[in-house]
């Protein structure tokens, strides 16, 4: 049986369980691939850390380079996290003609574009399919089985922690950072939850998947993030009233098709979801995302988003295919450019619903005044909830469900409103997304 060698750059969680299942479902992979995929070397910081999966120490090294001068290694898998060294691995690696896998989503994001020119240029296939959605295979989906599709919208939960943390916030009642801090105890949340808090975890996926779906490298600055650092429980609670449950959300959309410019939207913020909608129920740190297309229709794939099973499993399902491709030409070597769209919709001129939330005082003519700003700037109001109970500084809460408008516009309208003498900021505002019913 012929053997393939495979070098890993980075033992940790992920790379030792890829190392653990490699060896536990050998044989299956060998019946399925018709070759065997042999680990040659690894690459740590400490080759005398003790390991409970990985090679002898006489295949460990400290320097990635080795991977690259070892010719028993004929695909190269990085794991190492980070953005420069991966970056240099993945750029010699392909120089050298060995076949690359990675689940880096913000090396991918951030260097996706030159990456995928120098694998084109060298003919040397790149695969990813761990970098979003850990177990899910939505690469692999949009990349191949939709292909005959104009991708419509994607809408994805996508960030495990996020979830997790809005999942306590909605069922226990808890505020943010008591669901954050019960997620780091729990492993779900890491030390530092900078970039799954802030959302930009998210959006580097999203860029990846809008990038796969449009067919042009969506650059960083043309989407729009938001964490969910700022939720209060006071607000998940409105949105349960109103019947709506708050995700974090990436959304991507092709609002015009190709022969009408092609513009498409992605942005990534806490959004107010039907509770009706199959993916309010995404619960915990499981992942889903929902994909429209014009000829398959709607589409849903759920599962665990992150952890070292479901990322291993994604990764050797791209080491499998990586096997293939050493034996016969490829047309695409990871992603495929065309012309029929190419623009992302500046944040300025996109529509959304809102939900606002307003500390106001409590007397005759308010409503009327911040409706009146509505007004003016052509911004219906859809309803209108005033509790009988006030904030702990005495102020009356006003909540208001608005109608579509223009990021311009309701950042317009908010700009008057909070310059009333009757309403004390901060506001709390928040898009609603009510997938194609509006």
């Amino acid at each position: 049986m012929r053997q393939i060698g495979i070098g890993i750059a980075g033992l940790g969680t992920v790379g030792a369980g890829v190392y653990k299942h490699l060896a536990q479902n050998r044989a299956l992979l060998t019946e399925r691939v018709g070759a065997e995929l042999v680990v040659r070397r690894a690459v740590v910081r400490d080759v005398n850390k003790p390991r409970v999966a990985g090679p002898p120490p006489g295949e460990l090294t400290t320097r990635w380079q080795d991977l690259i001068d070892d010719p028993a290694v004929d695909i190269v898998v990085e794991l190492m996290g980070g953005i420069d060294e991966p970056l240099a691995l993945i750029n010699a690696a392909i120089d050298a003609g060995k076949v690359v896998v990675t689940g880096n989503k913000a090396l991918l994001a951030e260097h996706g574009r030159e990456i995928f020119a120098r694998a084109a240029g060298k003919k040397v296939p790149v695969f990813f399919e761990a970098s979003t959605a850990g177990g899910i295979p939505i690469i692999k989906t949009i990349r191949e089985a939709l292909i005959a599709n104009h991708i419509v919208s994607i809408h994805g939960i996508i960030n495990g922690t996020s979830n997790y943390i809005l999942t306590r916030m909605t069922d226990a009642g808890l505020d943010f950072s008591t669901a954050l801090a019960e997620a780091q105890a729990q492993g779900y949340a890491e030390a530092d939850p900078t970039l799954d808090i802030n959302g930009w975890d998210a959006a580097h996926k999203a860029i990846i998947l809008a990038s796969l779906a449009y067919g042009f490298w969506v650059e960083t600055g043309n989407i729009f993030v938001e964490g969910i650092d700022k939720l209060t429980a006071t607000d998940i609670r409105f949105a349960g009233e109103l019947g709506y449950r708050v995700k974090l959300l990436a959304i991507i959309k092709a609002d015009a098709g190709p022969e009408n410019g092609g513009g498409v939207e992605v942005r990534v913020h806490p959004t107010l979801i039907p509770k009706t909608h199959v993916l309010a129920s995404v619960s915990g740190v499981f992942n889903a995302v929902r994909v429209c297309g014009d000829v398959v229709g709607e589409t849903l794939f759920y599962g665990r988003g992150a952890g070292q099973d479901p990322t291993a499993s994604a990764v050797i399902s791209d080491l499998a295919e990586a096997a293939v491709a050493l034996n016969g030409e490829r047309r695409c070597y990871g992603f495929t450019p065309h012309g029929l769209y190419g623009t992302c919709r500046p944040l300025e001129g996109i529509r959304s619903r809102y939900y606002l939330r307003l500390a106001v005082d409590d007397r005759p003519g308010v409503l009327a005044q911040v409706a009146g700003i509505l007004g003016h700037n052509e911004i219906g109001i859809s309803s209108v909830v005033q509790p009988e109970t006030h904030d702990e500084a005495g102020r009356a809460q006003l909540v208001l469900m608005l109608d579509r408008a223009s990021h311009r516009q309701m950042q317009t309208a908010l700009d008057e409103i909070l310059r009333l003498g009757c309403v004390m900021p901060p506001a709390a505002l928040l898009r609603v997304e009510s997938f194609g019913a509006e």
